[in-house]
C-alpha cells in the first residue's frame, strides 16, 4: 500500500523546523534525519533529510538550499482544535515569529500557512438554518484567530 507524505523544502532550517513541529503537537516525534556525504551537493555531516510525524501525519523536511519558490497560501496544514485553549495554544506557538491571517489562516516562522479551526465551526457552518450559517460566517470573516466564543455568539443571535 502506498503512502504519502509532503515533502517541505527549506534552505538549511530543515532539521530546527522539525524539532519546532513536533514540540508544538502531541503525537509528534522526529523518525529520521540522513545527512549528505562527501558525493553533496551540501556540506558533508549537513542535514539533508529529516523524516518526522506531526500529531500522526508523516512529513519530509529536505534541505534543498536556496529556492525562490518558497512557501504560499496555495497549500496550507489544516489543524481542528477540540475547544478554545488548543486553539489559543497553537495559534500562540504558530505565530511566534510568524504572521496572523484571516480566519484562522496563520504562517509560522519558515513561512509555511496552517489554518487553526475549532471543530465547532464547521458544523456551524453546515447548519441548515441559513441564517445561523450566515452570522457565523460574517462573525467568522471579521477574525484573525478563531473565537468560539463570538462565533457561538452569533450563530445564537440569529
Amino acid at each position: 500500500m502506498g503512502n504519502i507524505k509532503p515533502c517541505l523544502w527549506f534552505d538549511t532550517q530543515a532539521e530546527e523546523a522539525a524539532r519546532f513541529y513536533t514540540s508544538v503537537f502531541p503525537n509528534s516525534m522526529i523518525t529520521n534525519v540522513q545527512r549528505y556525504n562527501e558525493a553533496g551537493p551540501g556540506d558533508p555531516g549537513s542535514v539533508m533529510v529529516v523524516d518526522f510525524t506531526v500529531d500522526g501525519t508523516e512529513f519530509m523536511g529536505l534541505n534543498g538550499g536556496p529556492t525562490h519558490f518558497g512557501f504560499t497560501e496555495a497549500v496550507s496544514f489544516y489543524r481542528n482544535c477540540e475547544d478554545q485553549s488548543d486553539v489559543d495554544r497553537l495559534w500562540a506557538a504558530l505565530t511566534e515569529g510568524g504572521e496572523p491571517g484571516q480566519c484562522g489562516w496563520l504562517k509560522d516562522r519558515y513561512g509555511v500557512s496552517w489554518q487553526i479551526v475549532p471543530r465547532a465551526l464547521p458544523e456551524m457552518l453546515a447548519d441548515p438554518d441559513r441564517a445561523k450559517a450566515a452570522a457565523v460566517m460574517e462573525a467568522m470573516l471579521k477574525m484573525t484567530k478563531l473565537e468560539i466564543q463570538e462565533l457561538r455568539d452569533a450563530y445564537d443571535a440569529a
